[in-house]
Parts: C-alpha cells; structure tokens; sequence
C-alpha cells in the first residue's frame, strides 16, 4: 500500500464533507478568524483576523505541496455550512505514521457530534487505505475539551511532553501525547466509533 497524501482527497459520508483546502476558503473561515479569536485560545499561534488565517492557509498549503501536511475544510452537510479544519500532519511515509490535529471548528459545531464524523472518516481513511500503523495526537495539557474529544474516540494517552513548545505569549505549552494503532482500529475503536456516529 502506498502510504501518500499527494491525490485529491475527498473524504464524505452523509453528515461531513472533508475536503483539500484551497486559497479560495479564504472566504469560508475568516468568519471564524474575525469574530471568535477564543477558538485558537490553546493553539501556539493565532489565526484570529484576516491576516492571520491568510496566514495559516498559506502556510498549510505549502506544507501539503512539501508532502509533510495534508489540510482540509469540514463542511457540515446538517447546518449547510463550513465548520472548521483539520489536517494529517508529521507524515513520516517511511515509518507509516502521521499526526491528526490542527483541529478546529465554530462555537456552533461543537458538541453536536460533528468531531466524531470527521475522526471516524480520517482514522479510516489513514488505517484503511494509507496502511499507517499509527495516529498520533497532541494538545495543550490544559485544553481539558480537546483531550475528553481525543479519549472519547478511544485514544490511548502515551505521555506528556514538558515544556514542549513556544507560545505565542513567549510562555511554554506542556503537551499531552496520545495514539490509535492500527490493530486497536481494526479490532474494536472503529466499530466502537461507528456505535456513536449520530
């Protein structure tokens, strides 16, 4: 199996359309950059404003034609609406592993299942048709929603990371580190994700 990203990957099922981002998206998320900035509150850089989530489309876009990041746009067929982004990141293709993360979605999508829509489809997508042996997560320790919506779709926490990374702020992120194997894919975590998809 060829573990590469480089195709047009569309990934839908009857709730979610999780498509390649594009410069022309620019326009569905600066609602979100403009008015909620609270949305990037545990991430290390900012995308509030125009400039700012001109920023991050740019510079996941580059990562995508570099092969080291594969960025999507959710859309929520139930509200007709964009509701965020998402991407593969780390891609180690030698190791056939990969992060999941850069997650984010409005106030109005939160909580209404919509995150579990999109995991399942991306978690299938990696095990099923890249052939990865892992996914790996991270998050800022005290982003206690991230980590319950992380656990909740059977991720195994593997560990903290200590200060970690550099905020923004000039303070210090201590990250948690957790994961899904291929084999806890295949033997219980998808069919236990597939019992909650609403």
């Amino acid at each position: 199996m060829n573990f590469n990203l480089v195709n047009n990957v569309h990934l839908e099922n009857e709730r979610v359309l999780l498509r390649p981002l594009q410069l022309e998206d620019y326009d569905h998320l600066l609602p979100f950059a403009l008015n909620e900035p609270d949305i990037w509150r545990y991430s290390i850089t900012s995308v509030a404003g125009g400039l700012g989530i001109k920023n991050y489309i740019d510079t996941a876009l580059s990562a995508r034609e570099a092969g080291r990041e594969y960025p999507f746009i959710i859309f929520d067929k139930l509200a007709n609406k964009y509701a965020g982004s998402t991407r593969f990141y780390d891609i180690q293709h030698d190791h056939k592993t990969l992060q999941l993360g850069y997650t984010w979605y409005g106030e109005n999508f939160r909580r209404t299942g919509l995150n579990k829509h999109c995991k399942y489809l991306l978690l299938r997508y990696a095990f099923e048709k890249l052939g990865a042996e892992r996914v790996e997560f991270r998050a800022d320790v005290d982003n206690e929603a991230s980590i319950a919506a992380m656990k909740s779709i059977g991720c195994t926490v593997e560990g903290v990371l200590r200060n970690h990374l550099k905020k923004e702020n000039g303070s210090r992120r201590t990250s948690i580190v957790l994961s899904i194997l291929k084999e806890e894919w295949h033997e219980a975590i998808k069919a236990q994700l597939e019992s909650k998809l609403i």
